[in-house]
């Protein structure tokens, strides 16, 4: 869901690119005859019939051949050539079609002059060598700590502050409970998130430290807006669309004058902020790290780059790229477009295979249910996507939030109930003010800039599922799923307003608010604390608290793991802190008891593991990271993480915010704090 800004400071006059209206989470609300403001519901995408005539494009999987069986055995990890099959598909059906960009070993795009998609699809699928081909349609965006806009309050805006984080009221009835989940772990920088979107800007203050490497798959020049195709770089340039762009663009006529949404900037805090810095805004995952995947830009983006993007995040191979160093164990998607074929997502749609490859090199995929109000989006109705509908403040379905069958939970994904003035439960995150090409860091606000839409509302389930991964790495994706649902929070039957009735699935009407049941809006409410409690069952948690996470040169914080916790019957046996880089940071005094002292030796990121064992021998490990010296100014406009194929590992700690891989040597010494703890524990 994109949250985009309106062309005037009237609410009413919001101007939106027809499609990202229909993801759009952090758009400025409208008003909808007798409820609210909501996100504006997306104008059709430009007709794939007016464009086919011109450029016909399909994703084309082909049987396994010996050729291609060698490719895949030989592309484990090293880079792969891009498959190219397009001239000898083509020879064979009489058709000149041109190859485009490789998503799987086996999976490659394909392009025809003078036909529309589906004709070039159905002439393809004829091919003995061909197993499938899907038109390669677009998708567009769907939408107890120090820091001060955690709280809110007077002087505040929204004044609601982070409302969605805090425990369940009468009057929060949707609100996730993030403090039970923090009291029994603050994450891990070991678990890693990937915000498959329109990438990020790296030099927002309340992601430094957060982000890792990174990639930008989007493959046409005019979509990325960067200068190029696929690049090393997710940083996100702007995706706004221009009045000119609209009228005539080849590429982007039809899709709707828009200001750029920086949506990508806003999932990305809302999983993994710098939290308790005394700064900003509070992240639901505390200490995970994002890793960005740019799939989205200028109206969107398409299905064959958004699953190369899946495959990547997950570690998995996608010829004609380099090897993903930092997989993801959970895979954050806000994304999607209404899916009007009669079998839905079936096992042989490409989203459905990579789902399943995916699912099998450990990462969980999370993608929010859709923004239209009636049967859930594609990628959403995919089976093994944890599929995430939006709710209000009251835990009522959001008249906007897509529903059905196929979704597994409900989260929170803003909402106004007033008409005019400052939106009451907006949801906040980080963003830019840039209405074009980036501007200043920000965070949205609730005003005109209020995000709500069920973009965010899959932010905050994929951050409970890397906390819950934090305290239990072992879980599989399915074991995921399953506690999610299984610690969710029953929906309320009453308390709204007059005339609200219970949600019904499968009419073609839009839905506004009613009332959410188990076949409409998944198992229940999202309850993170509920979650990561079940999630780590008879497992010692390594907590680690702070004072705070940055620390000033000169000065000490003190860490803290006392809130680590073991199994009934057991005690906590003994512990372990270490450093990733001694030159930035050292200890004052020992590191074999449950609190640490750390001082700043020099200015950059510096990470820190603690391991905790039990009376049983069981061990766990977490690690976070701190900023050591001042923290990098938070500059306005472009900077030096912008620029086409500027690998993103190439910013200095101290002006991107990207934390280098140097702090990874640090965790060997996990392996012989383990064997100390275990040793301790069996004494």
């Amino acid at each position: 869901m994109m949250t985009t800004r309106p062309t005037s400071n009237t609410l009413a006059t919001l101007t939106l690119s027809a499609l990202s209206a229909l993801f759009l989470t952090g758009l400025a609300p409208q008003a909808l005859a007798g409820t609210e403001r909501t996100p504006l519901r997306a104008a059709t995408l430009p007709a794939e019939s007016a464009q086919s005539a011109e450029t016909a494009r399909v994703i084309v999987r082909l049987r396994t051949s010996s050729r291609l069986a060698s490719t895949l055995s030989a592309g484990t990890r090293a880079t792969v050539a891009e498959l190219r099959q397009a001239q000898a598909l083509g020879s064979r059906l009489g058709l000149t079609l041109q190859d485009g960009h490789s998503i799987a070993p086996d999976m490659q795009v394909m392009t025809a002059s003078g036909m529309s998609s589906a004709t070039l699809a159905r002439r393809l699928a004829a091919d003995s060598e061909v197993l499938s081909v899907h038109v390669d349609q677009r998708r567009r965006t769907h939408a107890a700590v120090s820091d001060p806009l955690y709280a809110g309050g007077s002087g505040f805006s929204p004044a609601s502050g982070q409302w969605y984080l805090r425990s369940a009221s009468s009057t929060l009835v949707s609100a996730i409970n993030a403090e039970t989940a923090w009291s029994l772990t603050t994450g891990s920088a070991g678990v890693i998130v990937a915000v498959l979107d329109t990438g990020v800007r790296w030099n927002h203050p309340d992601l430094d430290g957060k982000l890792v490497g990174g990639y930008d798959f989007i493959s046409e020049s005019v979509i990325a807006n960067d200068g190029d195709g696929r690049d090393s770089n997710p940083a996100d340039p702007g995706d706004w669309i221009s009045s000119t762009e609209n009228s005539s663009d080849a590429t982007l006529k039809g899709c709707g004058v828009s200001d750029s949404s920086w949506h990508g900037t806003q999932m990305a805090g809302l999983i993994g902020a710098s939290t308790n810095n005394a700064s900003g805004m509070a992240g639901l995952g505390r200490h995970v790290r994002v890793l960005p995947v740019r799939v989205l830009g200028k109206c969107g983006g398409y299905d064959s780059d958004i699953i190369a993007g899946m495959r990547w995040a997950a570690g998995l191979t996608v010829p004609g790229v380099p090897a993903n160093p930092n997989p993801a164990r959970v895979i954050s998607m806000s994304l999607g477009y209404p899916d009007d074929s009669a079998s839905g997502c079936t096992a042989a749609d490409p989203y459905s295979v990579a789902v399943a490859e995916v699912h099998a090199a450990g990462a969980v995929v999370v993608a929010s249910a859709g923004n239209d109000g009636r049967k859930v989006n594609k990628p959403a109705n995919c089976p093994g996507i944890i599929s995430v509908a939006g709710l209000r403040h009251a835990g009522t379905k959001n008249g906007f939030s897509s529903l059905g069958p196929e979704v597994s939970i409900a989260a929170p994904a803003g909402n106004c109930v007033n008409l005019s003035g400052e939106c009451l439960y907006p949801i906040l995150s980080t963003s830019n003010a840039g209405t074009t090409t980036p501007s200043c860091p920000t965070h949205t606000t609730g005003g005109s800039d209020a995000a709500v839409g069920t973009s965010f509302a899959a932010p905050l389930v994929s951050g409970t599922a890397a906390l819950m991964l934090a305290a239990n790495p072992a879980l599989t994706p399915a074991q995921v799923l399953s506690l999610l649902k299984s610690s969710a929070r029953g929906f309320p039957s009453s308390g709204a307003g007059v005339g609200v009735s219970s949600c019904v699935a499968g009419i073609s009407t839009d839905q506004d608010e009613c009332y959410c049941t188990t076949g409409t809006c998944g198992a229940g409410m999202l309850d993170a604390g509920a979650a990561v409690r079940a999630a780590a069952g008879t497992l010692p948690i390594a907590r680690i608290g702070e004072t705070s996470t940055r620390i000033d040169l000169g000065s000490a914080t003190l860490l803290d793991g006392s809130g680590s916790s073991v199994a009934a019957g057991r005690t906590l046996a003994g512990y372990g802190w270490a450093l990733g880089d001694g030159t930035l940071a050292r200890f004052n005094g020992t590191t074999g008891g449950s609190t640490a002292s750390v001082s700043a030796l020099g200015s950059g990121l510096v990470a820190v593991t603690l391991t905790v064992g039990d009376s049983a021998g069981a061990s766990a490990s977490s690690s976070a990271v701190l900023r050591t010296g001042p923290a990098p100014s938070a500059t306005c406009g472009t900077d030096s993480s912008d620029g086409a194929g500027t690998p993103a590992s190439s910013t200095t700690e101290d002006s991107g915010g990207a934390l280098g891989e140097g702090w990874l040597a640090g965790l060997a010494l996990i392996t012989a704090l383990l064997a100390a703890v275990r040793r301790r524990a069996r004494a």
